[in-house]
């Protein structure tokens, strides 16, 4: 018998091919014909379209086009790029053209598209097309953005505000009023991107017999942009196909629909030529979705014994130019802010704010690492003006295990109660603790005091809503040559799911993982399918595998004791074949066992069952499982250079049951990686203008593989009662829990000096400024 793969570390089988040099990514597609684009993009964060000549941009030979608004056709200039989650409370749903039609918004927003030969040649000529722009004022701040003086984001809005909304629970000003310690921090939460290493990209090609399109896209969602091309072409469901090749990283904003993939689109049809466009990587900086800035006005009450009463506040969040999104970013924030403690009364006051920038959307972990930096700045506060030890602040207000399934009783962004349904908070704090060898870590900090080193400790705990509907699908087939395949809509961009999909469907076949083959990221091969974000695909897809093959074994199973003449219950399935556990000599395979099912011409179907050994699942969960998890950060801070060294680093992480051990450290220490980034390097600067000037990586820093410190990863293991595998999510818990606990071990560390920090990123430079503000202030 073969070994059950469920649990187990097994190897990844998607990186042969990509050790090997064999991955296929989008501009690794190459056509008959094809022809290749480059965008002319708005200089200007916010202008008015006064004049476009496309003449000098035309007469350069090897030039085959030069789009513009007016020659969009029909079906896309009449609307706009669809909101894809619209809300009650998005007071202006504006949403960009394919291209800009009178107005710019922000800087690199598409103006023309101009296709040539090569990309050469389409960029050379992009720089000919002539666009005369009147300068309109810009915002650039959100929280400025909201006065009643701002300059419009939009000149035919009627203010800056995209959506208002409250979040609440209980009576916060009778709580407060009765409090005995009430602390207030104001925090900002700078703006970043993703920055995955494969840009954004797609190939368009349209075949006029049919009027249908396909398109490559470098995309989360392949099922998500067929959707959208339906509604932007006006066309049938059979008329566009979406593929979605290798995908060198998403991150969030690859979920989205973006303009250019309708004008490539517009392109290939006119031009009856296929066409490619490859995002550079200052495009990148300039037009893919990004995240935050977000200002955070709050207060926590607490009792005598730091048990928290209540939080209230404010949270300021910018949209950036348009709302693709709606309110999934804010609202995300927003209900993740109480995490893992007992919050009985808590009120949130969110206005979404627009302003001259590139949109925000969802980056990995989508609004929650903003929330968990904040409530753990809350709680970090009550210890020390409580003068407690800050693991001890959080373990009084834990939720107990015993009170699952907690209500936490405000309303997640799906219009459901938000309810945790598993999960053991004091046990994984705990776990992290020990570890890290926190106990130990007061005796480490003296030491390093008495030889002029400054050490730091931070803790960080988070809860996050995983497995988001509405549902994914899943067909497991076994074909007529005895191949198992699973087909989902799922799309990887380095998650595992050739892996961790093959274990789920080789356990009811009793076979290896190598048996079966998974297809993902193609429209043609399943109807439906949602995408791979939010930390959902092994809750959602992985249960549609599961009852899929369960459902294809039973039939496997039925249609051989037919042929066998034998009881179902007297047989398994074993390296390809139903057999006789009590004498597995006698047995049918896969492949007789498929063309079985298929029937013969002329003949009825035996035993009344539906033809094929296939079946579709579409798991559709109640609502999101919760996982959760405890960062520790130790680190040192050089006082002289503002540098920050990691000593140490470790991530408690329930995710439920675990598919693939391995595949899950990756995904955490990925994700610390990540939040490494968000803490103390990446920042988005933008001038007085609202023009980027941080559009290289010289500018925009990313961590290096020297700054990401060893993870030290404690795994437990609460399984969740809401889907038949008791799976949670594990892609993004890593990346939500770094960043609050790496600001709080650099505040520890800089404590003899009086600094506290209400920001992040915090940067070397900024520590530096930070010392030098507090020195000067006792001089003074």
């Amino acid at each position: 018998m073969v070994e059950k793969s469920f649990g187990r570390p097994v190897k990844r089988k998607e990186d042969p091919a990509l050790l090997r040099g064999e991955g296929r990514y989008v501009d690794d597609i190459h056509l008959p014909g094809m022809l290749h684009a480059a965008f002319v993009r708005s200089p200007h964060a916010h202008a008015r379209i006064v004049r476009i000549d496309k003449r000098a941009a035309l007469a350069l030979p090897g030039v085959r086009a030069v789009f513009v608004f007016a020659d969009l056709p029909e079906s896309v200039r009449r609307q706009t790029l669809p909101l894809l989650m619209p809300h009650p409370a998005i007071k202006q749903p504006l949403m960009p053209y394919a291209l800009a039609k009178d107005e710019t918004c922000y800087a690199g927003e598409p103006v023309a598209c101009v296709v040539a030969d090569s990309r050469y040649l389409a960029e050379d000529a992009a720089q000919l097309v002539e666009v005369d722009y009147e300068p309109l004022p810009a915002v650039g701040d959100c929280r400025a953005a909201l006065d009643k003086d701002a300059a419009l984001v939009h000149a035919v809005s009627e203010s800056n505000v995209a959506a208002r909304f409250p979040i609440k629970v209980g009576d916060t000003d009778r709580a407060f009023s009765g409090a005995a310690h009430v602390f207030r921090e104001k925090i900002y939460q700078h703006r970043g991107g993703a920055f995955f290493i494969e840009c954004r990209g797609a190939v368009a090609s349209h075949e006029a017999p049919t009027g249908s399109f396909t398109l490559y896209a470098s995309s989360q969602g392949p099922h998500r942009l067929k959707r959208c091309m339906l509604d932007m072409f006006d066309l049938g469901d059979n008329q566009v196909r979406v593929i979605t090749p290798d995908v060198g990283g998403g991150f969030g904003p690859k979920g989205s629909f973006y303009p250019e993939y309708v004008d490539i689109a517009v392109a290939a049809k006119v031009l009856n030529r296929p066409v490619k466009w490859i995002e550079d990587r200052r495009e990148n900086f300039l037009a893919t979705h990004q995240e935050r800035d977000q200002y955070w006005d709050m207060e926590i009450a607490v009792d005598r014994d730091a048990k928290i009463l209540g939080v209230r506040g404010q949270l300021i969040h910018e949209t950036g130019a348009y709302v693709p999104m709606g309110v999934v970013l804010p609202w995300i924030t927003a209900t993740t802010v109480p995490g893992p403690y007992v919050i009985p009364n808590y009120k949130l006051d969110v206005v979404s704010v627009f302003t001259n920038k590139i949109q925000t959307t969802p980056v990995r972990g989508a609004g929650r690492p903003e929330a968990v930096v904040t409530m753990e700045r809350l709680m970090d506060r009550v210890a020390r003006e409580l003068k407690l030890d800050p693991a001890e602040v959080r373990r009084r207000n834990f939720i107990r295990p015993e009170q699952m399934p907690y209500k936490v009783g405000i309303i997640f962004r799906d219009g459901r109660p938000v309810t945790y349904d598993s999960g053991d908070y004091p046990a994984c704090q705990a776990a992290a603790l020990e570890a890290s060898d926190y106990a130990g870590f007061p005796q480490r900090q003296a030491e390093a005091r008495r030889h002029g080193r400054y050490l730091g400790v931070g803790i960080s705990n988070t809860v996050e809503a995983t497995g988001l509907g509405p549902y994914e699908s899943a067909t497991v087939r076994v074909s007529t040559n005895g191949r198992i395949v699973v087909y989902t809509g799922a799309t990887p961009q380095g998650q595992s799911h050739h892996t961790t999909l093959a274990q789920i469907a080789a356990d009811q076949f009793g076979v290896d993982i190598k048996d079966v083959a998974v297809v993902t990221g193609d429209t043609a091969t399943i109807a439906l399918g949602i995408g791979t974000f939010a930390a959902r695909t092994a809750v959602n897809a992985g249960s549609s595998v599961h009852i899929a093959a369960t459902e294809v074994a039973a039939k496997a199973k039925k249609i051989a004791a037919g042929m066998m003449e034998c009881l179902e219950d007297d047989l398994e399935l074993a390296e390809g074949y139903v057999r006789l556990r009590s004498a597995p000599d006698v047995r049918k395979s896969l492949r007789e066992i498929a063309v079985k099912s298929i029937g013969m011409l002329g003949f009825s179907m035996a035993g009344g069952l539906p033809p094929g050994l296939e079946h579709t699942a579409h798991f559709t969960p109640e609502q999101s499982v919760y996982a959760n998890g405890t960062h520790v950060a130790e680190v040192e801070v050089d006082i002289e250079t503002g540098a920050v060294s990691f000593l140490r680093y470790t991530a408690a992480h329930d995710c439920g049951r675990v598919i693939n051990p391995m595949v899950v450290d990756g995904q955490v220490v990925g994700g610390v990686a990540h939040g490494v980034g968000n803490a103390l390097f990446e920042r988005m600067v933008y001038d007085e203008n609202v023009q980027p000037v941080s559009t290289n990586f010289g500018e925009y820093l990313l961590p290096l593989a020297t700054d990401v410190p060893h993870v030290d990863l404690v795994h437990l293991e609460t399984p969740s009662p809401l889907n038949p595998l008791g799976l949670k999510g594990a892609g993004e818990g890593g990346t939500i829990g770094s960043i609050a606990a790496i600001i709080s071990a650099v505040e520890n560390a800089l404590a003899p000096f009086g600094v506290t920090l209400a920001e992040a990123p915090i940067s070397p430079q900024r520590i530096v400024e930070l010392l030098g503000e507090h020195a000067l202030g006792r001089t003074r």
